[in-house]
């Protein structure tokens, strides 16, 4: 006897097919993904009620702790116009060199436009190197009128 194929054999194909593969039978009434226990959210909760009721419960976490002595960075205003003038001269130095580099580079490109940017950089140089080197000059002049 020979037996239609039908639809509900394809079905019981796809399943047997599928248990093969998977190792189980996958089904409309079962999930793909099990849940997970109940039991790990709710002691995950326990245990964070259980930190902030010892938290909130401890005694001496209320008071505040006694204030440290305060510490000054400077003395005087003369130190704070000494530091002013050492972090000017870095500044202007560092751009000045920045400068000098640019300059030199374009100086030596060979383009006429470039040519003019690079003396405009040189001269640029030239000047914050002054400033530089007339920071301390500067600053003492107003350290002298503060003081």
């Amino acid at each position: 006897m020979r037996s239609v194929w039908s639809a509900r054999h394809e079905a019981a194909d796809r399943r047997r097919l599928a248990t093969e593969r998977h190792g189980r039978p996958i089904g409309s009434d079962q999930r793909r993904y099990p849940r997970r226990p109940a039991r790990a959210g709710s002691a995950a909760v326990l245990g964070t009620a259980a930190v902030a009721l010892a938290v909130v419960a401890t005694p001496h976490a209320a008071y505040a702790a006694e204030p440290a002595p305060v510490m000054l960075a400077v003395d005087s205003i003369a130190e704070v116009v000494g530091n002013i003038r050492i972090w000017m001269m870095g500044i202007l130095a560092a751009w000045a060199t920045l400068c000098l580099t640019v300059g030199f580079f374009r100086y030596t490109s060979g383009e006429p436009g470039e040519v003019e940017k690079g003396k405009l950089a040189l001269r640029s140089a030239a000047i914050g190197y002054a400033g530089a080197l007339l920071a301390p000059l500067l600053l003492t002049i107003v350290g002298e009128w503060v003081a």
